[in-house]
Protein backbone atom coordinates (compact mmCIF):
# COMPACT_ATOMS: atom_id res chain seq x y z
CA UNK A 1 0.00 0.00 0.00
CA UNK A 2 1.47 4.09 -1.09
CA UNK A 3 0.15 6.37 1.11
CA UNK A 4 1.80 9.92 1.90
CA UNK A 5 3.47 10.76 5.26
CA UNK A 6 2.30 7.91 7.37
CA UNK A 7 2.14 4.56 6.59
CA UNK A 8 -1.25 2.57 6.37
CA UNK A 9 -1.28 1.25 9.90
CA UNK A 10 -0.72 5.17 11.12
CA UNK A 11 -3.53 6.50 8.82
CA UNK A 12 -5.79 4.06 10.38
CA UNK A 13 -4.49 4.88 13.82
CA UNK A 14 -5.33 8.26 12.81
CA UNK A 15 -8.98 7.16 11.81
CA UNK A 16 -9.34 5.76 15.23
CA UNK A 17 -8.36 8.36 17.14
CA UNK A 18 -10.37 10.60 14.95
CA UNK A 19 -13.64 8.57 15.53
CA UNK A 20 -12.19 8.83 19.54
CA UNK A 21 -12.19 12.63 19.36
CA UNK A 22 -15.59 12.37 18.11
CA UNK A 23 -17.32 10.10 20.82
CA UNK A 24 -15.39 12.74 23.13
CA UNK A 25 -16.74 15.44 21.38
CA UNK A 26 -20.66 14.36 21.75
CA UNK A 27 -19.48 14.21 25.82
CA UNK A 28 -18.21 17.08 26.33
CA UNK A 29 -20.94 19.10 24.43
CA UNK A 30 -23.71 17.47 26.44
CA UNK A 31 -25.68 19.33 28.82
CA UNK A 32 -25.11 16.73 31.74
CA UNK A 33 -27.19 18.83 34.34
CA UNK A 34 -29.93 19.25 32.30
CA UNK A 35 -29.32 15.05 31.33
CA UNK A 36 -28.90 14.11 34.92
CA UNK A 37 -30.65 16.42 36.86
CA UNK A 38 -33.82 16.91 34.70
CA UNK A 39 -33.85 14.00 32.37
CA UNK A 40 -34.05 16.19 29.17
CA UNK A 41 -31.62 13.87 26.76
CA UNK A 42 -34.14 11.00 27.95
CA UNK A 43 -37.44 12.73 27.26
CA UNK A 44 -36.42 14.17 23.93
CA UNK A 45 -35.44 10.11 23.25
CA UNK A 46 -38.74 9.23 24.38
CA UNK A 47 -40.63 11.91 22.40
CA UNK A 48 -39.09 10.41 19.35
CA UNK A 49 -39.68 6.49 20.26
CA UNK A 50 -42.91 7.45 21.03
CA UNK A 51 -43.51 9.00 17.53
CA UNK A 52 -41.68 6.31 15.78
CA UNK A 53 -43.28 4.39 12.96
CA UNK A 54 -41.55 0.92 13.84
CA UNK A 55 -43.26 -0.74 16.06
CA UNK A 56 -40.58 -2.54 17.72
CA UNK A 57 -38.14 0.89 18.60
CA UNK A 58 -41.26 2.16 20.43
CA UNK A 59 -41.71 -1.30 22.58
CA UNK A 60 -38.38 -1.57 23.19
CA UNK A 61 -37.65 1.77 24.58
CA UNK A 62 -41.03 1.56 26.88
CA UNK A 63 -39.76 -1.72 28.13
CA UNK A 64 -35.78 -1.06 28.69
CA UNK A 65 -35.40 2.67 28.52
CA UNK A 66 -38.38 4.37 29.98
CA UNK A 67 -38.77 2.45 33.27
CA UNK A 68 -35.19 3.35 34.29
CA UNK A 69 -34.64 6.89 32.67
CA UNK A 70 -32.02 8.01 35.17
CA UNK A 71 -29.71 5.34 34.71
CA UNK A 72 -29.92 5.21 31.00
CA UNK A 73 -29.10 9.02 31.11
CA UNK A 74 -25.96 7.72 32.67
CA UNK A 75 -25.54 4.52 30.38
CA UNK A 76 -25.44 7.05 27.33
CA UNK A 77 -23.13 9.48 28.51
CA UNK A 78 -20.29 7.96 30.59
CA UNK A 79 -20.72 5.36 27.47
CA UNK A 80 -20.12 8.04 24.92
CA UNK A 81 -16.69 9.27 27.44
CA UNK A 82 -15.66 5.42 27.61
CA UNK A 83 -15.66 5.00 23.79
CA UNK A 84 -14.26 8.57 23.03
CA UNK A 85 -10.65 7.60 26.25
CA UNK A 86 -10.66 3.81 24.54
CA UNK A 87 -10.29 5.30 21.16
CA UNK A 88 -8.12 7.66 21.79
CA UNK A 89 -5.90 5.70 23.74
CA UNK A 90 -6.29 2.39 22.01
CA UNK A 91 -6.77 0.82 25.01
CA UNK A 92 -9.75 -2.01 24.66
CA UNK A 93 -10.04 -0.60 20.85
CA UNK A 94 -11.64 -3.49 19.35
CA UNK A 95 -14.36 -3.67 22.48
CA UNK A 96 -15.05 0.20 22.58
CA UNK A 97 -14.72 -0.06 18.35
CA UNK A 98 -17.60 -2.46 18.29
CA UNK A 99 -19.68 -1.07 21.07
CA UNK A 100 -19.46 2.60 19.01
CA UNK A 101 -21.12 0.74 15.95
CA UNK A 102 -23.77 -0.80 18.28
CA UNK A 103 -24.49 2.88 19.66
CA UNK A 104 -24.38 4.58 16.28
CA UNK A 105 -26.53 1.88 14.63
CA UNK A 106 -29.36 2.70 18.02
CA UNK A 107 -29.13 6.05 17.03
CA UNK A 108 -29.32 5.93 13.50
CA UNK A 109 -32.78 3.61 14.20
CA UNK A 110 -33.94 5.69 16.64
CA UNK A 111 -33.69 8.48 14.57
CA UNK A 112 -34.27 7.28 10.95
CA UNK A 113 -36.49 10.62 10.28
CA UNK A 114 -34.06 13.06 11.06
CA UNK A 115 -31.86 13.46 7.87
CA UNK A 116 -29.40 15.46 9.90
CA UNK A 117 -28.56 13.05 12.16
CA UNK A 118 -28.43 9.95 10.40
CA UNK A 119 -25.26 11.27 8.52
CA UNK A 120 -22.80 11.39 11.74
CA UNK A 121 -24.30 7.85 12.88
CA UNK A 122 -23.56 6.81 9.56
CA UNK A 123 -20.34 8.01 9.09
CA UNK A 124 -19.36 7.32 12.55
CA UNK A 125 -20.48 3.48 12.15
CA UNK A 126 -18.52 3.44 9.10
CA UNK A 127 -15.34 4.29 10.67
CA UNK A 128 -15.98 1.94 13.24
CA UNK A 129 -16.19 -0.69 10.96
CA UNK A 130 -13.06 0.01 9.05
CA UNK A 131 -11.25 0.73 11.62
CA UNK A 132 -12.63 -2.62 13.64
CA UNK A 133 -11.73 -4.88 10.61
CA UNK A 134 -8.58 -3.09 9.86
CA UNK A 135 -7.25 -3.57 13.20
CA UNK A 136 -6.33 -0.11 14.06
CA UNK A 137 -4.96 -0.90 17.06
CA UNK A 138 -1.54 -2.04 15.91
CA UNK A 139 0.14 1.54 16.23
CA UNK A 140 -0.11 4.04 18.67
CA UNK A 141 -2.16 2.24 21.18
CA UNK A 142 -2.22 0.97 24.75
CA UNK A 143 -3.52 -2.43 23.69
CA UNK A 144 -0.41 -2.61 21.22
CA UNK A 145 1.83 -1.73 24.25
CA UNK A 146 0.45 -4.52 26.50
CA UNK A 147 0.19 -7.31 23.99
CA UNK A 148 -3.61 -7.18 23.84
CA UNK A 149 -5.37 -8.01 20.23
CA UNK A 150 -1.99 -8.84 18.62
Amino acid sequence: MRTIWLDGAQWLAVLRIGIGLWWLESWRHKDKKGWFERGTGIAWASDVAGKHRWTVVRTGFEKIVAPRPKAMAYLVVYAELALGLGLVTGLLTPVALVAGLLLNLLYLVLMIHDWAEQGQNAMMALISLVALFAMSWQTWSLDRAIGLFL
